[in-house]
């Protein structure tokens, strides 16, 4: 070949070449493919269910039942006779070690003041007290002078029947729970935290496992959950529940409840109230506007005052406030199964003069048991 044909040859491949890449380069992203999409052009959750969330509650407004037990509604409640013979397991477990150590030391062959010393610690430690530990032991000591502890089982009886003395079985622990032609009112009142709201729907289910008919007044109107969750136990039992919008006036709430049970003829109704400090004058003034109002209708014929047992000495200063604007008939000592101290039974007795009427001794919902004084005795001392 001549210079010149490979001159030519060249340059047809150079124009060959140069063909192919313009092509490739126009066909690295032809039309007919689509982009891929970018995060901007994803659709939302957000605006897939907006139109929902318009009518969505917030998470904070549902319903709070931590302390629930969910229980089938086919399930009758039980009725609330020998509850706390069932439960007397766990007022020992928190208990027994007061109970014991007393028995170990009025056991002793040699009762010297220093064992008098270490009963009156044990006592005091059990939230008894000072007046009614100082009582107790002066009881004791008079027994032991007179009678004398030949052994364990002296000691036990002994102790046994002081202790029931020192919580007064003659008290009345009844409820009323029927009244003449009318509904039976009862009003449960407290701090913030105490339990009111699943002690009044435990207590809902007791009565109505003693075959009572009840209606509910969700009177603490300024907790969403707290009506929704009274709802979830006036369901359950099949209770009628008297509610109102949030931040009603509670006094409307609870009239209205209890002209809805004389509507219906009801036994009873159980009428739960917001917790309020015991310190805060306004509150507890709105308080006994709640019971005022409420009276219009029918008489109030119990104030259960809900206190926290593992509160100790601090909760017998709640309870003479609430006494003072409210007029207590009884205690209702919940978390009794925990860390708390049965001493603060006869101390909050002692001080008011109202007796305990009903313990929570669990978070069951048939963990609530009318108080009886020899039982809890007897597991103190197991």
């Amino acid at each position: 070949m001549t210079p010149i044909e490979y001159i030519l040859i060249g340059l047809a491949v150079l124009v060959a070449v140069g063909t192919t890449v313009g092509f490739l380069r126009r066909g690295s992203a032809p039309s007919s493919i689509e982009p891929s999409p970018t995060t901007a052009q994803i659709p939302s959750t957000t605006d897939e269910i907006g139109p929902d969330l318009s009518v969505t509650e917030p998470t904070a407004a549902e319903p709070t039942v931590t302390e629930l037990t969910p229980v089938p509604e086919s399930t009758l409640p039980t009725p609330s006779a020998g509850r706390l013979a069932r439960l007397r397991s766990r007022l020992a477990r928190s208990n027994s070690a007061v109970g014991q150590g007393l028995l170990a030391l009025l056991s002793r062959d040699h009762i010297d003041q220093a064992t008098w010393d270490e009963v009156e610690e044990t006592l005091l430690a059990s939230d008894l007290g000072v007046a009614p530990t100082t009582e107790l032991i002066e009881s004791l000591k008079k027994r032991v002078r007179v009678d004398g502890v030949s052994d364990p089982v002296a000691a036990r009886t002994m102790l046994r029947e002081e202790l029931i003395e020192l919580l007064d079985p003659t008290m009345s622990r009844e409820l009323v729970t029927h009244a003449d032609g009318r509904p039976s009112v009862i009003l449960v009142v407290g701090v913030n935290g105490t339990g009111k709201t699943t002690t009044t729907g435990k207590l809902a289910r007791a009565l109505v496992g003693d075959g009572r008919t009840v209606v509910l007044g969700a009177a603490d109107t300024f907790r969403a959950a707290a009506s929704q969750q009274l709802q979830t136990w006036g369901d359950r039992v099949g209770a009628t529940v008297v509610t109102g919008p949030e931040g009603a006036d509670p006094a409307a709430v609870a009239f209205d409840a209890v002209k809805e049970a004389v509507a219906q003829g009801a036994d009873v109704v159980v009428i739960d109230t917001a917790g309020r400090l015991h310190t805060k004058s306004g509150l507890m003034d709105e308080l006994g506007k709640v019971k005022r109002v409420v009276e219009k209708q029918a008489p109030v014929d119990e104030v259960l005052l809900v206190l926290d047992a593992t509160t100790g000495q601090n909760g017998v200063r709640q309870a003479q406030v609430f006494a003072e604007v409210v007029d207590v008939t009884g205690i209702v000592l919940t978390k009794l199964d925990g860390t708390a101290k049965g001493g603060i039974i006869a101390a909050v007795q002692r001080d008011l003069g109202v007796p305990v009427k009903l313990v929570g001794l669990g978070e069951g919902p048939d963990d609530l048991a009318p108080f009886d004084v020899e039982t809890f005795v007897d597991a103190l001392l197991e």
